[in-house]
């Protein structure tokens, strides 16, 4: 089972904004429309058997229309493995959660970044308490700013990993976008799981080398971060970086298959 553990799918009426956001924040022109037929349609060209897709509840009144839609694409499309979302400050987070385990998500994505709350902060500290052992949990990491000020981290993902041991976490972008060296520092070589999403356009090669080096590899995930990038694109940019054969980059991205069941 060859899968896209990272990307994104939004109702078509709010992509076209959702996609604005993204290009502004980033600063690079998104590969796809971002909706779910054009992401589907881009992972069988690649090869892929599903897709793991997100939305993210950027305030807490968003949290059960965001999980609502995940539910709807779980169930129009076979292919789909959705992930819902949750919110420090959401009124009854148990309540959404059970809803959603009833339902058989089976992980949480959470952009600290974007949703306005830190990975240290006491309130995302219990919902994780609710979900540790519970979902896989999938963690943005990192960002322009340095660790310190930046609301997710390499480290804040490695306190993380202390204190929640029985979680399943997958710290995105190989540990951290553009903290890759604070990833080599506190997060290779861990029981956590990495993804290459949004890391091929922007990490130097000694680096990229250095943590497929480190880290095992039964627990790097291949993830293409659609629509700012195309699944067949970050592929041949994997095979092309790394030098690997076809059957290491089919290993690579059937890794999540016993993580996902």
């Amino acid at each position: 089972m060859l899968i896209d553990v990272h990307s994104h799918a939004f109702h078509p009426k709010i992509a076209p904004k959702v996609l604005a956001r993204l290009e502004g924040h980033y600063g690079i022109p998104a590969q796809g429309d971002g909706t779910i037929e054009d992401l589907l349609a881009r992972a069988r060209r690649a090869g892929l058997d599903k897709v793991v897709v997100f939305t993210a509840a950027m305030d807490p009144s968003q949290v059960t229309p965001a999980n609502d839609w995940a539910l709807e694409l779980g169930r129009a499309h076979p292919e789909v493995i959705p992930f819902g979302t949750m919110h420090p400050e959401f009124r009854d987070p148990e309540a959404e959660l059970a809803r959603l385990e009833e339902n058989g998500i089976r992980g949480i994505k959470f952009h600290a970044d974007f949703q306005g709350f830190r990975l240290d902060d006491p309130g995302f500290y219990k919902i994780m308490e609710m979900v540790a052992g519970r979902f896989i949990v999938m963690l943005h990491v990192g960002d322009a700013l340095p660790p310190e000020k930046n609301p997710s981290c390499p480290i804040k993902a490695a306190r993380l990993l202390d204190d929640f041991p029985r979680a399943e976490i997958i710290a995105a972008h190989m540990g951290g976008y553009l903290h890759w060296k604070w990833s080599l520092e506190h997060l290779a070589g861990r029981e956590v799981w990495f993804d290459t999403s949004s890391t091929l356009g922007f990490i130097d090669q000694a680096t990229l080398e250095e943590l497929f080096r480190r880290h095992p590899k039964e627990r790097i995930l291949f993830g293409s971060d659609y629509p700012l990038f195309s699944p067949g694109q970050e592929i041949e940019k994997l095979a092309r970086r790394l030098g690997l054969g076809d059957a290491e980059l089919e290993d690579l991205m059937a890794a999540a298959s016993g993580l996902l069941g």
